[in-house]
């Protein structure tokens, strides 16, 4: 047995994921070519790398298949329903940062709060006869903070293409996106609501409260925490 640690298979997030094990005496390197998705550990014994795409990582966590697992909150809290119980966040990684918002079409110059939101959602449906349609992957999510916030008479969408388009492509009034820097809502013509997001996230460590471990491995992963701060 080993302890099995997740990491994104690829892009930015494994980079800087990479850098930030190895700025901790820990390397993690791939093994083979981009295609294969095999790593290698030095510098911790004990510890196997597992390269994932980052939302698939949730999921292995949860099932207890691997016991440590680099991610963004984002995908936890909404891949996993009742995520606390789940997984516990060992660290916060410092990148990886982007906020999940609410976006409506920057025409629509009286809608700034949720609380507009909710007017508008209201007269487009006693002006259309249907609910006014917002785009997103993140149902769980945008459902609890628009109930939260009071909103009704909206129906979630799904998106698993660039939901920034579906606004101009007619197929939703409204999105609920991650975003980091704002420049595809711009591009888009859109423009966040100026209420507190629904969700600040960024790439975090997460540990599996469910994946076994024999003493060995309990051995392996509180020297490989210690190695890292933690």
């Amino acid at each position: 047995m080993s302890v099995k640690l997740g990491v994104p298979s690829k892009g930015r997030l494994m980079e800087k994921t990479f850098d930030w094990f190895g700025a901790r005496g820990v390397t993690l390197s791939r093994t083979g070519s981009d295609r294969e998705y095999a790593g290698a550990v030095s510098g911790a014994d004990g510890v196997d790398l597992v390269l994932l795409a980052a939302g698939e990582i949730p999921r292995e966590l949860a099932s207890g298949r691997i016991h440590l697992g680099v991610t963004g909150t984002d995908l936890v809290r909404e891949k996993l329903v009742q995520w606390d119980q789940k997984v516990e966040p060992l660290a916060e990684l410092g990148f990886g940062h982007a906020d999940l918002i609410v976006a409506v079409p920057a025409a629509w110059v009286d809608v700034d709060t949720l609380d507009d939101l909710d007017a508008a959602a209201a007269a487009f449906r006693a002006r259309h006869g249907h609910r006014l349609r917002i785009a997103t992957k993140y149902h769980r999510l945008v459902r609890d903070y628009l109930r939260d916030g009071g909103v009704a008479d909206y129906r979630l969408v799904d998106s698993q293409g660039a939901t920034e388009g579906t606004v101009a492509n007619l197929t939703a009034e409204a999105i609920a996106d991650i975003t980091s820097t704002g420049e595809t809502l711009r591009a888009n013509h859109l423009k966040p609501l100026s209420d507190p997001p629904v969700l600040r996230s960024q790439a975090t460590l997460f540990r599996s409260r469910r994946a076994p471990l024999a003493p060995e491995d309990r051995a392996a992963l509180e020297n490989l925490t210690g190695l890292l701060g933690l």
